[in-house]
């Protein structure tokens, strides 16, 4: 079987591997305070063009999310999120799980527009009785979203400026973050990220690494004590440093990026075969996931071989698959399943 279902099916670049075999035996701080969360920091900061950024190491995407939203919000507050979005549909309510409701707002193409932040601000401040609802104080976006697409640094920009207006945080999920700055089209680079959002995060384990994820928060007001909720969530890794090795060792000569940039010219390869044999897309994506509509019998077909993610039925004879290529995702092995998307 040939797996294009997700793109974490394979362990870890051998880089990371060979740096954490290499410094296996040498001690270290516990708990992020080694030289390598240091020097993974520093480099985090110079990459974004600004010294002054907070960088902290966690272990999963699930776990990144949960941390950062319950650090930044009350009680009463939620945080607005394209329907779509994985806080949404793939995190198992854990969220709400910490008291805290996510505001879903209509999406076809993964994306939030600053018009919807807007209206859902302006529904609940103009509210009569305002304090009996959930009070929107966050703005949640991943980039790339959860089918694939980007945002431009124009659309950044004005979702930044309306949340700015109205009081609300932004912050992205970058799960995939590599895959969207090496994306064809793609205008956003780390320093305009780190500019225009109050946090974010770097992906690791969908990219290269082991597991982890590194969160770059640039607003100070979310700073303050935020290693007290790291830890209260299970998310203060004694071992820190095996984060920082692996995002040293990332992004230190760009493989992180070289490394994304391969998992979408695979993807692209794929694109082009179901382009070529008329398959419709859901949404047009640059990135490293492809949502094809395809007949039920070619499903049943490919699947014998490959291994693909089925997303949701379209019509009684069609269904949406997702086919996911990864930062090691096989030249050939991309070349087998053209041949067999080619195949009448």
């Amino acid at each position: 079987m040939i797996y294009f279902n997700c793109d974490y099916n394979e362990g870890a670049h051998q880089n990371v591997l060979d740096a954490i075999s290499n410094t296996n035996m040498v001690q270290s701080a516990g708990y992020g305070h080694d030289e390598y969360c240091e020097k993974a920091r520093n480099l985090i900061c110079d990459l974004c063009g600004n010294p002054e950024l907070y960088v902290q190491f966690l272990v999963g995407g699930t776990q990144t999310n949960l941390t950062l939203i319950a650090s930044a919000l009350r009680p009463h507050q939620g945080v607005l999120c394209a329907e779509l979005g994985h806080i949404n549909v793939h995190e198992t309510g854990a969220i709400e799980g910490c008291g805290h409701k996510v505001l879903a707002l209509p999406s076809t193409d993964g994306k939030v527009t600053p018009d919807q932040v807007e209206e859902a601000y302006r529904l609940h401040v103009e509210c009569d009785t305002p304090e009996h609802t959930v009070q929107p104080k966050m703005v949640y976006i991943s980039n790339p979203t959860e089918v694939g697409t980007i945002y431009s640094k124009k659309e950044l920009e004005d979702l930044s400026e309306v949340c700015k207006k109205n009081g609300l945080y932004l912050y992205i999920d970058g799960a995939r973050l590599g895959y969207g700055l090496t994306a064809k089209g793609n205008d956003l680079d780390l320093p305009s990220i780190a500019k225009l959002c109050d946090a974010f995060y770097i992906g690791g384990t969908k990219i290269g690494a082991l597991f982890g994820e590194a969160i770059v928060i640039s607003n100070p007001a979310l700073k303050e004590d935020f290693r007290y909720i790291i830890k209260q969530k299970g998310g203060l890794l004694a071992k820190g440093r095996l984060l920082g090795i692996q995002f040293y060792e990332l992004l230190k000569d760009g493989l992180y990026f070289k490394i994304s940039e391969h998992a979408n010219a695979m993807a692209e390869k794929i694109k082009q075969a179901l382009t070529k044999m008329g398959y419709d897309f859901l949404v047009d994506s640059p990135t490293n996931q492809l949502f094809v509509l395809m007949p039920d019998e070619k499903i049943e077909e490919l699947s014998k071989k490959y291994s693909l993610s089925y997303d949701h039925r379209v019509d009684e004879r069609t269904s949406c698959v997702r086919i996911c290529t990864s930062w090691a995702t096989k030249e050939e092995n991309v070349d087998l399943l053209v041949q067999d998307i080619y195949k009448k």
